[in-house]
């Protein structure tokens, strides 16, 4: 196998967009092809939401949202893997370019707008995966429902999702979808996790499998927020929370030529501000239900942190993009225990 390194200039000499698609398609082609190396998922085993997780490493949403190399994705040592977003319908996303690199800063600005294939796609490709490992299923709206329905997509994507997941990831903090982010506040959360428990309910009952959800939040919140969705969090029993998305500030990146560019930042910048939500948000829930970190790992000292602010899984998305494959193994020697 061919250092990451070495790859990593010709990929970064294509556009971001381009360059992701091409990644995903060679993922994808090495596992049905039975040429891509197989790292150990090694660590140790934990138990969170009632899944055994082989280790607290897991690939984000947004880097395969259509499930497309999630045989290949497999093969890199994570305990989890996440795809999506996804929506009722297929959805082109916001007009190109949309995807931007901060190697200065390794960061990375989208403004995606959940494109994806729909939810219907997504789970004809998951029937023919070979991966048996825990797949979260993350889910959103599409962006022409009006934000006063939203609840109906949502209800659409968990109805047809949950056989084929381990766990179902309810976005609401996307900052580019417009007004999504108005599902954070307290009236229209629980409303939506009000609904969303009780069609759970009813489809354990169905399928005779409890399929637990969580909840993705934004790093850009006031400390009240964050109590009063913790409050929410506990009181409609969801039973983990994804600390954080991408954010809409520009700290650290200032000087970046790109800084301007709509949509939000994740990488090494988001660090501090999305473990800052983690150690809050354990504060207010005092163990009563997990917290899974994202946002700025790019190191296993940086996993290693989130597990120590009150943590009990981490995901990376763009710290694999500027570090590679070794990323996972690194972070997974550093969160065990």
């Amino acid at each position: 196998m061919i250092p990451y390194p070495l790859i990593r200039p010709l990929l970064f000499a294509l556009d971001a967009e381009v360059a992701h698609e091409l990644t995903l398609s060679l993922v994808a082609l090495g596992a049905s092809l039975g040429v891509a190396p197989r790292a150990p998922a090694d660590g140790k085993p934990v138990d969170i939401m009632g899944l055994q997780f082989p280790n607290r490493v897991g690939l984000a949403a947004g880097l395969d949202k259509n499930g497309t190399a999630v045989d290949g994705l497999s093969r890199l040592g994570f305990g989890f893997l996440e795809v999506g977003t996804v929506t009722p319908r297929p959805q082109p996303g916001n007009p190109k370019p949309r995807l931007f690199r901060l190697p200065e800063h390794q960061a990375i600005i989208n403004r995606m707008g959940f494109n994806n294939a729909g939810v219907d796609a997504l789970l004809d490709r998951l029937a023919s995966v070979r991966y048996r490992g825990i797949l979260g299923i993350n889910i959103g709206k599409n962006f022409d429902t009006p934000i006063d329905q939203a609840v109906d997509d949502y209800l659409i994507c968990l109805d047809k999702a949950y056989r084929h997941a381990s766990y179902v990831t309810v976005n609401i903090s996307s900052p580019n979808t417009k007004n999504l982010r108005q599902l954070q506040g307290v009236s229209e959360l629980d409303a939506l996790l009000s609904a969303l428990k009780s069609r759970q309910t009813s489809l354990a009952d169905k399928h005779g499998r409890y399929v637990p959800l969580a909840l993705k939040i934004a790093p850009d919140l006031e400390a009240s927020q964050i109590i009063d969705i913790a409050d929410a969090l506990r009181r409609h029993r969801i039973d983990a929370v994804i600390a954080t998305n991408t954010t809409l500030g520009r700290d650290g990146v200032e000087s970046s030529p790109l800084a301007a560019e709509a949509g939000g930042l994740s990488g090494s910048p988001l660090f501090e501000k999305s473990t800052a939500v983690i150690r809050r948000l354990a504060q207010a829930l005092a163990g009563e239900l997990p917290i899974i970190a994202a946002g700025g790992i790019t190191s296993g000292a940086r996993a290693r942190a989130k597990i120590d602010a009150g943590a009990a899984l981490v995901q990376v998305y763009s710290g694999l993009i500027y570090r590679g494959p070794e990323l996972v193994g690194e972070c997974i020697a550093a969160t065990n225990g």
